[in-house]
């Protein structure tokens, strides 16, 4: 999973506060009590500082646990096996336990809920981050957070070398790349992720943009079509002929970052949750010259991912989903979505897009990428498993073999056939 603005609150630094569950006593387990587990992240902290507003409109008490991933994972894998009804809502991450959260029934239907509430206003959510929410086709979970793949470029070394945009195309990206590179030695054309498994989330965007998919239309493992033939050899490719010099093939984020905000780098695609990594001063050598684009259009069109990092789910155990679902309606609701965007916190509402209050604290390059990639966006950044790991690993090989220049074609029927049986075995 993708790195996260992580708060340090500690469990114990909860319970020192007072927020954290009792663990199932007479007052948790009293009707106008939610018991609320939250993951140590910004929105959390900003979630609980607007609790006492909350609690005084519908009268009910907010009781909060909030762990880190680790341990929101184990607690959940006991919690949620022993068929506990003392969770009620959870933050939970779509993309990496919901289909297992859901194809275990751990998670309550909301649609009624979610679709009858006019207030709440389910239609504002962006259709990507719903797609990852929605299981055999029911709500089972609100999206909070999301993330969308944006190119970041040097605006200097485009100017240097004769560009007056951006790339629109991936076509033109990889001539943008080559020229820049010609012209600044030392400075690599592009940089990515090129870890086997770290690098399937920021290819995937140009997996959608040739027409591919990990997976089709019915089920079957997708990774040798000739679409995803084309985009791991495009990625491979940019990175062999036009990366940084001996490149590595375990980069995660945090080292394709490094690499472009130490200047050694014209263009970079990545999340665009981590643009202060390149825009702040403190951390970049180049965050003056900073520029955001919205992802190049491939042969199907710029189809970047836009997926929910986190969603707020109720238990489907709990006894008290009537007060949980009230939560999910304040705390995913337009107010506080528009509160935690300004805060920083990119939204799944299309709402707070459109606001201007909502992009002010962004680039404003920035915010516009990003409205493209929520209203072209994928929902979904890897396959769509309950094995995630396992399945990154697969469709990743190919990526690393383009990379180091082995024979993509060959390496992508390899990575479909292991992938199908992966896929088979996961339906017994």
């Amino acid at each position: 999973m993708k790195r996260r603005a992580l708060i340090g609150t500690t469990l114990a630094a909860a319970v020192t506060l007072g927020l954290t569950a009792c663990g199932g006593g007479d007052d948790a387990a009293a009707s106008n009590t939610v018991r609320v587990t939250l993951v140590n992240h910004v929105w959390s902290e900003n979630i609980k500082q607007a609790l006492p507003e909350f609690e005084k409109q519908s009268g009910l008490k907010v009781e909060v646990t909030q762990l880190g991933e680790d341990q929101l994972s184990d607690q959940y894998n006991v919690k949620l096996n022993a068929g506990s009804s003392d969770l009620d809502v959870m933050m939970y991450r779509p993309l990496q336990e919901g289909k297992l959260f859901a194809s275990n029934k751990y998670l309550a239907d909301l649609t009624d809920k979610a679709k009858s509430d006019g207030a709440f206003e389910f239609g504002d959510f962006q259709a990507g981050p719903v797609q990852a929410t929605t299981h055999e086709d029911k709500v089972v979970g609100v999206p909070i957070i999301t993330e969308q793949e944006v190119l970041y470029y040097r605006k200097d070394l485009l100017e240097k070398s004769g560009f007056t945009a951006p790339p629109k195309t991936l076509d033109e990206l990889k001539a943008q790349a080559a020229k820049v590179e010609a012209d600044n030695p030392g400075v690599a054309g592009f940089v990515s992720r090129t870890g086997k498994a770290a690098a399937v989330t920021q290819f995937s965007s140009f997996l959608y943009s040739f027409g591919g998919d990990f997976v089709d239309g019915s089920g079957k493992a997708s990774v040798n079509t000739e679409q995803a033939k084309q985009a791991y050899a495009y990625y491979g490719g940019l990175l062999r002929e036009h990366g940084p010099e001996n490149i590595s093939t375990d980069m995660s984020w945090s080292e394709a970052m490094a690499i472009f905000t130490q200047g050694k780098a014209a263009f970079y695609t990545e999340a665009n949750s981590l643009y202060k990594n390149a825009t702040d001063p403190a951390k970049s050598k180049v965050s003056d010259t900073v520029g955001f684009a919205a992802f190049p259009a491939g042969p199907a069109g710029s189809k970047p991912y836009n997926i929910p990092s986190w969603a707020l789910g109720v238990n489907d155990a709990s006894e008290n989903q009537e007060n949980a679902w009230k939560f999910i309606q304040w705390a995913a609701g337009k107010e506080q979505a528009l509160a935690q965007q300004k805060a920083g916190v990119p939204s799944a509402r299309t709402s707070v897009w459109a606001n201007p209050e909502g992009t002010a604290t962004y680039p404003k390059d920035l915010a516009e990428a990003t409205t493209v990639s929520t209203a072209n966006g994928v929902g979904h950044d890897r396959p769509l498993v309950v094995k995630v790991a396992q399945a990154r690993e697969i469709v990743g090989q190919p990526i690393v073999d383009a990379i180091t220049g082995k024979d993509v074609a060959a390496s992508a029927d390899s990575a479909n056939e292991a992938f199908q049986k992966f896929l088979d075995d996961e339906a017994k």
